[in-house]
């Protein structure tokens, strides 16, 4: 009697085993899929960061450079692709106290500031805009990293007066 109650406690710690196993796998692709998603909310918050800096340095090169602040808006900002931004970059004209003037340093700091958006995020975009008494400073880039800047990436927007 005893030999059979042995004989059925092995085929059922068998069966046992197989659900353990199944349980695990469903557990470890859950914890890899957290995984996952953590590092890509990761990746998402430091474009943010990015974004953020890169609007304050440009808020504050308007302030700094506030004779010629007009400068900064226009044609030669409002870049859709700064991958072809062929800006004006002069290595002599880094301050208002160098040798260059201020519109000379406007063309400068966008020429610096738009490479830096384009070395910084992915598929960056940035847009000034002018409407008194404020700038407003938006960068959009790809973050669902779908290969295309639209309505479902994340966009940051910065207003301040000089």
């Amino acid at each position: 009697m005893r030999t059979k109650n042995l004989h059925r406690a092995h085929g059922f710690s068998l069966l046992e085993v197989l659900i353990a196993v199944a349980i695990l796998s469903v557990g470890l692709l859950g914890l890899a899929q957290m995984q996952t998603i953590g590092l890509r909310n990761s990746q998402s918050a430091y474009y943010r960061t990015q974004a953020t800096l890169l609007a304050y340095d440009i808020a504050d090169r308007i302030r700094t450079n506030a004779v010629s602040s007009a400068a900064y808006v226009g044609s030669g900002v409002d870049l859709n692709d700064i991958q072809s931004n062929t800006g004006t970059q002069n290595q002599q004209c880094n301050s208002v106290t160098s040798n260059c003037s201020p519109a000379t340093l406007a063309a400068n700091d966008i020429s610096n500031w738009l490479t830096s958006v384009a070395d910084s995020l992915p598929l960056g975009s940035a847009r000034i805009t002018y409407s008194a008494p404020q700038f407003t400073v938006s960068i959009t880039w790809d973050d669902n990293r779908d290969g295309t800047v639209d309505t479902s990436d994340q966009t940051v927007t910065t207003s301040f007066q000089p």
